[in-house]
């Protein structure tokens, strides 16, 4: 993409985040995630239904008349996205590739923490981290952000999510909400996504594409595995060929269920051309 279109497609994912933000996730998003506790605001007048315990009896004494200590949620808190930019997140069979879809829903999560008073940062990882974005605040910081996710070009193609999780273990201090948005088309990562999710809110966000489940039949094709460049040929015209592929499809998926609930972490798995906006406003939904 030249300058103009990317400045275009960075303008429209500003305004479709937003319109999602204020009209759909605003409220979700926060109760979903909670902040650092309770802070003092403000003293007023006790009404009916307040609690006896937050009674002011200092300043009550003085004015001669019953006053309630009123406390609002700290928020400050951090989100750190995590995006798989390896070279599997560049198929997609269906209005867009699963980078398009990890692209997207870092832009709406992100819009949604600093409408929020949180602040958001960004990690893309391949099978090192290519690139870290620190945590903060701001609309443009969140462009920043949205900018390196269209344009970002990785030196590797592979992908390690273990590599990724240290990586952030490394660079944070405090408990972070953590969305992992990758296909997890990888292995080995259980020990460290448990390790991760003890310290941190942890949220995996698994992508996958229609041909990704099912193989058309075809005839006889030629697939290339885009992490390692190995080619294989394929009868689809085979039933069983099909059914094989189809089920270890349904093995990476189940796998990951799997290992998240093991981990004590969240999962939310999402198709290429699908409703991802449905999809994560049920599961904030389900978290609040």
């Amino acid at each position: 993409m030249d300058t103009a279109e990317i400045l275009k497609k960075v303008r429209e994912l500003e305004i479709k985040s937003k319109r999602l933000t204020n009209h759909l996730f605003t409220g979700e998003y926060h109760t979903a995630f909670k902040g650092r506790g309770m802070a003092f605001k403000e003293v007023r007048e006790y009404q009916p239904g307040d609690d006896i315990r937050f009674i002011e009896w200092n300043v009550s004494a003085r004015m001669n008349n019953t006053f309630s200590k009123l406390f609002e949620e700290e928020r400050e808190l951090a989100v750190y996205l995590l995006a798989d930019v390896s070279a599997s997140s560049l198929f997609g069979t269906f209005r867009q590739s699963k980078k398009d879809l990890i692209t997207e829903m870092c832009a709406v999560l992100a819009f949604s923490a600093i409408s929020n008073n949180d602040k958001a940062g960004l990690v893309l990882f391949s099978d090192k981290v290519e690139k870290y974005i620190p945590a903060k605040k701001g609309k443009d910081h969140i462009l920043y952000m949205v900018r390196e996710l269209l344009t970002f070009n990785p030196a590797s193609t592979q992908t390690n999510i273990v590599k990724a999780l240290q990586y952030l273990n490394s660079v944070t201090k405090h408990k972070s909400i953590v969305f992992i948005l990758s296909d997890f088309a990888d292995a080995g990562y259980k020990d460290a996504l448990r390790a991760a999710a003890k310290r941190h809110d942890v949220i995996g966000v698994q992508v996958y594409d229609r041909r990704d489940e099912q193989l058309p039949n075809v005839g006889l094709m030629q697939v290339v595995d885009a992490e390692t460049g190995r080619t294989v040929w394929l009868d689809t015209s085979d039933t069983f060929t099909r059914v094989q592929y189809n089920r270890q499809f349904l093995q990476v998926m189940d796998d990951a269920k799997l290992t998240f609930r093991n981990a004590g972490a969240d999962l939310v798995q999402v198709e290429t051309g699908g409703d991802y906006v449905k999809a994560l406003k049920e599961f904030f939904l389900r978290r609040a």
